[in-house]
């Protein structure tokens, strides 16, 4: 329902519209009454109405004037100028106002339906276009959390399909070769005061989350925030070969940030570890190890250790190798975070795989297209392609063939469709089309596939074969 104002200093003309508006479109909008020019300035700051139908002259602040300050205020509010004074400049002052529509009184019924009917589909195409607008955003934003996590999970295991990291990064609009890990843990946390444990990490989640994201760094710097995984998560700062040098020292910022934020808002005690600076993928991956290591020598006097900067006791000169020669120490949780990792990424992915599956088995009669499907699970089209055809051992359009091609053998079974009706059926508007792709898949022509079969019931579709000769 839609609010409307109604200013005119004529009680009698004030109720008139809204009788009419009652009568002619009930349920439509909430109607307030302002009887001058002030009192509708002060209802349109309190009511906020979707239309404003205003009355020019009137005592005090003139409809003009009145009007000003509300556009002023709310400069999507629709405004009908009412007025018994055709007047050039009314009209020409009304127009710099952005007021499109009049009413001449004595208004009649079918001239105060008919505007606000047209507003009201103004007004119902406008919130369409605001939710469609809000939805995109909302996907856009998931499937962005989406891509930073699959890059954050890539940088750290070894990932099983490095093209994709290039990808991810043009996604996220990361530039620059160089990079830095940060660590965050706290493996001794118990969550308390009733509250879930999955509530109180994912609280804690966001405020890691929302600390990095606001948090002061030099422009060209960007951050890549890790899922929380078995008590620990990773945030990579990434910036440019020049920013090398000075990585570590805004690294080491944020992890006093990070430190600081946990124990105020959440009473938690992190131990962090900062990684050495490095380049590409590859260097993003080891800064991650050299972190996850820092971040187990961490003390009650030392709550952020630098990899770089550890004690020899400490063994680090032997702890910067690959994952696989035991940088990390054995039974610790970071171990059981990694596997973790793999199988939360794994099964993440899994998921929306399956979900762009269950869409094309829903949608496969229809003109469906990959960016359709890439939608659906919020991915980007080409990306999407790429993790589609590495979890389902084909390509898209592969996929969607095989299952209309299967719905055809399907069809042609039960015997109740003529080949031309299945071609529709299955999504193809070209027989003949659909004929050379059935050919490809299953070695024969429909109607040979058919006759295979030997049901009672092809009479019909036969004799239209023959009738409508198949293409070779």
């Amino acid at each position: 329902m839609y609010r409307l104002l109604i200013a005119d200093d004529e009680a009698l003309e004030r109720e008139g519209l809204e009788l009419i508006v009652e009568r002619m479109m009930p349920d439509t909008f909430r109607i307030v009454h302002a009887e001058n020019g002030r009192t509708a300035i002060e209802k349109a700051e309190e009511f906020r109405p979707h239309v404003v139908l205003m009355d020019i002259k009137m005592p005090g602040i003139n409809g003009l004037d009145a009007l000003r300050e509300i556009k002023a205020g709310d400069p999507n509010v629709k405004m009908v100028l009412v007025t018994a004074y055709e007047q050039f400049e009314y009209a020409k002052q009304a127009v710099s106002l952005g007021v499109k529509e009049y009413l001449t009184k004595p208004v009649r019924r079918e001239e105060v339906v008919t505007l606000l009917s047209r507003i009201v589909r103004e007004l119902d195409m406008e919130k369409r276009s605001r939710h469609e607008e809000l939805s995109m955003k909302e996907n856009r934003i998931r499937m962005l959390q989406l891509a930073e996590s699959e890059l954050a999970l890539s940088f750290m295991t070894h990932a099983v399909h490095a093209t994709d990291i290039p990808e991810l990064l043009e996604m996220l609009g990361v530039h620059g070769g160089a990079g830095i890990a940060i660590v965050a843990a706290f493996p001794e946390y118990q969550p308390g005061g009733g509250r879930s444990y999955e509530t109180e990490l994912r609280e804690f989640y966001g405020l890691i989350r929302d600390t990095v994201k606001h948090a002061s760094l030099p422009r060209q710097m960007q951050t890549i925030v890790s899922p929380l995984v078995d008590l620990h998560m990773a945030v990579f700062l990434a910036g440019s070969e020049e920013d090398k040098e000075i990585l570590p020292d805004e690294a080491l910022l944020l992890a006093d940030k990070l430190a600081e934020a946990a124990k105020n808002s959440r009473g938690i005690r992190l131990s962090v570890g900062i990684g050495m600076a490095g380049t590409g993928a590859e260097g993003m991956r080891r800064s991650y190890y050299e972190a996850v290591f820092a971040s187990t020598s961490a003390s009650e006097t030392r709550q952020v250790a630098k990899y770089g900067e550890l004690p020899p006791e400490s063994g680090s000169d032997n702890k910067a190798d690959a994952e696989d020669d035991g940088l990390l120490v054995k039974g610790s949780y970071v171990q059981m975070a990694i596997q973790r990792i793999r199988e939360e990424r794994d099964h993440q992915t899994l998921h929306l795989m399956d979900q762009a599956a269950a869409f094309i088995r829903e949608h496969f009669r229809e003109d469906l297209s990959l960016e359709q499907a890439a939608e659906h699970v919020h991915l980007n089209p080409y990306y999407f392609s790429k993790v589609f055809k590495q979890y389902n051992g084909e390509s898209f359009i592969d996929f969607v063939t095989r299952i209309r091609i299967e719905e055809a053998k399907a069809l042609m079974a039960e015997g109740n469709l003529s080949l031309k009706e299945i071609s529709y059926e299955i999504g193809y508007k070209d027989p003949n089309y659909f004929s050379r792709v059935f050919k490809k898949i299953a070695g024969v022509s429909p109607s040979e596939y058919r006759s295979q079969l030997g049901h009672p019931a092809l009479s019909r579709g036969v004799r239209e074969e023959a009738e409508n000769k198949e293409s070779p």
